[in-house]
């Protein structure tokens, strides 16, 4: 119930005055039954906007520390990101992959969307990413589609590091389904998993025009930075 309400009578309406969106591509998505939708990362926003513009209900793996605070903050927190379609996961050691991955199954074998960023992360500077595997993982074992979908613009109105959003104009481009049934019996070769990871970041640098970088956007984001030059004498 939280979810419509946050979509059609709370949030939705101030989402559409900021960012104007505008979907092509809407008839690509299924209207029943489980798929992936495979996104390109720039903003918190596109886990708003992709939702707003979809007209079913989409699932998005969050981290598990946007559920835990505590005092009003936290409360709140646990109760916005519940409402708005998010499932809490742990990003900390070993087996934090594995949990994720888990949960992206449980959703799509009950029949739901399920939304997925194969870059891992946001794009730390507006250009595409390395795609990370577990996305094909996931959809080798469902034999699930994975439909590309591409966010533009979000950057825009959601700075990486800012509060107050800019308005900007939002365009949302969803691909034709991706079938790798060709590929049944394969699951777990990595080989394969690498050939369907970067099949889906092919189409959706096609679907958004952004350059493509062959390297994680995690591993940059991590890079130490290097000591500023002492001033001269």
């Amino acid at each position: 119930m939280w979810y419509y309400a946050f979509k059609y009578v709370l949030l939705g309406p101030i989402l559409r005055v900021l960012g104007r969106p505008r979907i092509e591509g809407l008839e690509n998505i299924p209207e029943r039954g489980p798929a992936i939708l495979a996104s390109n990362h720039l903003a918190v926003m596109d886990s708003f906007y992709l939702p707003l513009m979809v007209r079913r209900r989409i699932y998005f793996l969050a981290k598990a520390e946007y559920f835990t605070g505590t005092g009003v903050k936290g409360a709140f927190q646990r109760w916005f990101f519940s409402a708005v379609g998010q499932i809490p996961i742990d990003r900390s050691g070993a087996e934090a992959a594995a949990g994720a991955l888990t949960a992206a199954r449980r959703q799509l074998e009950a029949g739901t969307l399920m939304g997925m960023y194969p870059e891992g992360t946001r794009s730390p500077d507006g250009r595409l990413y390395k795609g990370k595997t577990g996305l094909a993982r996931v959809a080798l074992d469902t034999g699930v589609p994975v439909i590309p979908v591409a966010m533009i613009n979000t950057e825009k109105l959601n700075p990486p590091g800012t509060i107050i959003p800019r308005p900007s104009r939002i365009v949302i481009k969803v691909g034709e389904p991706l079938d790798f049934a060709r590929y049944e019996g394969m699951q777990g070769n990595r080989f394969i998993e690498r050939a369907v990871t970067d099949e889906i970041m092919y189409e959706l640098m096609q679907l958004s025009g952004q350059q493509y970088v062959d390297i994680y956007a995690a591993s940059l984001k991590n890079k130490p930075t290097a000591p500023a030059e002492p001033a001269a004498a």
